[in-house]
């Protein structure tokens, strides 16, 4: 069987296609070396939160930005928000002082311009303004920070970058624009949700390259799944049916044989929100340990005085015996057992038997038995014995009544009749 499997995963690999060729450029974000024991459940982990699929209900709100500013000009050194904006709904703005006087493109999600323009800067405007770029769905976070300081001289308005910033000095009374420009797709299209993600396991076995791996199972946000390779991998490996809801993408492997061993590849795609990682996994499958029983002995004969400077350790004599061969005393003594006791089952019936055919016979001779007979009281008469010759007689008979009468001629001797005397005696009366 095992061989058998071992020429099944060899055809597979060198029949099948890249197992990564919708994209070669997949980032390889971990190495690990995974080793179970034969028969034992493997769980090779594949997690990833950018992954986790939340459908959109209201309308693509999944994707925000907003302003905030953290100003010392109060003395209170709080961060505070200014507006934010759904990229399917109107900005809102947070004080009513502001009103009017700030605001961002309403073409902000489509042109990827969200910049903040400030009319009549004041001179508690001035701080450090943040442009916070959130996608929900995609798990992305970007932020830009800008400085704001205010001056009451033209000349000294300008902007620079202080290593860290961007730092713009405005005029006070003017009108200033904060730049905060991202045109990446994700924020400027809305995204076909579960489409667009995807997850892949692939194999190598040993001595396999990469772009000859067998495909294992394709996973998708819509639900669809796809299990490739014979009925006895298909059940071995398993994905949860959570995963993309838990974000958690890791291979089960039950039972594991020693054929089971290569390079296992997880691929995340999220093709709308740019993601492409690969995780690799050195699976090894080992032997089981067994234990071994120790039998400590130690001795409890007395010995001779020892010296009392002298610290000597116990007498401990360590026999390991090994675990087959007891089992196999086991199944011999059991053996033995049921066929020592077979034997005296039959040897007891046996005696049983004896016994009762003994009695038996003891009954008949006192049942029969009680009057002693005496062979001289029986006297056999034979005067009237007719001595015949011992041989056969054959004859040849004709028929049945010929046949008849010398038999009877044989068994009953013929009497002679003197029918003279007879008429004789009868005259002289």
């Amino acid at each position: 069987m095992l061989l058998i499997q071992k020429l099944f995963f060899f055809l597979c690999s060198w029949l099948s296609v890249p197992a990564d060729a919708s994209n070669p450029n997949s980032v390889v974000v971990s190495v690990l070396n995974i080793s179970a024991t034969l028969g034992s459940q493997a769980v090779l982990p594949c997690k990833s939160y950018r992954m986790v699929w939340t459908q959109d209900r209201l309308n693509d709100r999944q994707r925000v930005v907003h302003w905030d500013v953290y100003s010392t000009y109060y003395g209170d050194n709080k961060m505070e928000r200014l507006c934010d904006m759904y990229s399917a709904g109107d900005q809102r703005v947070y004080s009513s002082y502001n009103q009017g006087r700030i605001f961002m493109p309403q073409n902000a999600f489509t042109d990827g311009n969200f910049s903040l323009v400030i009319k009549d800067v004041a001179e508690s405007d001035g701080g450090i303004y943040s442009c916070n770029l959130h996608h929900h769905y995609c798990h992305l976070y970007e932020t830009v920070k800008i400085q704001l300081d205010i001056t009451k001289k033209a000349k000294a308005a300008k902007e620079y970058w202080d290593g860290e910033k961007a730092v713009i000095v405005a005029l006070e009374g003017s009108t200033v624009m904060l730049p905060c420009v991202n045109r990446n797709h994700i924020w400027t299209e809305r995204h076909s949700e579960e489409e667009q993600q995807v997850v892949h396991w692939d194999r190598q076995p040993p001595g396999v390259p990469h772009d000859r791996a067998d495909r294992l199972i394709d996973l998708y946000a819509s639900g669809e799944r796809r299990s490739y390779g014979p009925l006895f991998i298909r059940q071995k490996m398993n994905i949860t049916d959570t995963a993309f809801a838990l974000g958690d993408f890791s291979l089960r492997i039950s039972e594991l044989e020693s054929a089971d061993e290569g390079t296992y590849s997880c691929h995340l795609h999220h093709h709308y929100c740019g993601l492409h990682e690969r995780r690799i996994y050195q699976v090894f499958v080992t032997e089981p340990v067994r234990e071994k029983k120790v039998v400590n002995l130690t001795t409890h004969n007395t010995a001779p005085a020892l010296d009392p400077n002298v610290v000597r350790g116990h007498n401990v004599i360590n026999v390991i015996i090994p675990e087959s061969r007891i089992h196999f005393f086991q199944q011999l003594g059991y053996v033995l057992a049921t066929l020592l006791l077979f034997i005296v089952l039959l040897i007891i019936v046996v005696l049983i038997t004896r016994k009762r055919r003994q009695r038996g016979y003891e009954y008949n001779v006192k049942k029969y038995g009680e009057k002693d007979v005496n062979l001289k009281e029986f006297t056999v008469d034979t005067t009237d014995l007719t001595q015949y010759r011992s041989e056969d007689i054959r004859l040849d008979y004709k028929n049945n009544i010929l046949k008849e009468k010398a038999e009877q001629a044989r068994t009953f001797p013929a009497k002679n009749i003197d029918l003279d005397k007879d008429f004789r005696k009868e005259y002289c009366k």
